[in-house]
């Protein structure tokens, strides 16, 4: 079943340590939605409903749409303050987006075909150097995710950001900065193992 990602807030005025506590403790999560050539506003988000969108996967690298008391706001989340050994989110920041402004995000990268890949079969481990990538596009083309197919792989091979598949005006932001920022995103790295399959011996 599809979750429609969509947060409820309420303007607010007051500020400080002592007002944050305030509304911590009647189960609303303080933010501000800031960007696209307004003035930031402060605002609280329902406890229970921010929570429970915070479990799902597309969270973080979808727009949301955002109201607050009567009026619709289009906005990605930018950063979250958690509390240093509580799981509690003490703070939200959120970035109005504009549709024909692209924004950049962070889309998670999802892993297929590991437990096809030769050089996995082989005895090697398949490394993830990257967990996410960043992207700039315009929001409606933001991916949900980036699928990454390793079931090619051998032992010592790796798949770079220049070889993802990304859909049609989604770019990767390291890119634009040279083919220098061309990292790898996973690998397979060789183990006792697979270097005895390779040269044909019986592994230990």
């Amino acid at each position: 079943m599809t979750v429609e990602m969509r947060l409820d807030a309420h303007a607010r005025t007051e500020t400080g340590r002592g007002a944050m506590r305030r509304l911590r403790r009647s189960r609303r999560v303080p933010g501000v939605i800031y960007g696209a050539g307004k003035a930031p506003q402060s605002v609280a988000f329902d406890n229970d409903q921010f929570y429970r969108l915070l479990e799902e996967d597309g969270f973080f690298s979808t727009v949301l749409t955002v109201h607050v008391d009567s009026k619709k706001e289009q906005a990605i989340i930018k950063e979250i303050q958690r509390h240093p050994f509580k799981q509690l989110v003490q703070h939200v920041d959120l970035q109005r987006v504009r549709a024909n402004v692209p924004i950049t995000v962070h889309v998670p990268l999802l892993i297929v075909g590991e437990e096809v890949a030769p050089g996995v079969k082989k005895g090697g481990v398949l490394h993830h150097d990257m967990l996410d990538v960043e992207l700039t596009c315009l929001p409606k083309n933001l991916p949900p995710h980036i699928t990454v197919d390793v079931s090619g792989l051998n032992v010592g091979q790796s798949v770079h950001l220049s070889d993802l598949e990304l859909p049609k005006g989604v770019t990767v932001a390291a890119m634009q900065q040279g083919a220098g920022q061309d990292a790898p995103v996973v690998s397979i790295q060789a183990t006792r193992k697979s270097r005895g399959a390779e040269g044909g011996e019986t592994a230990e």
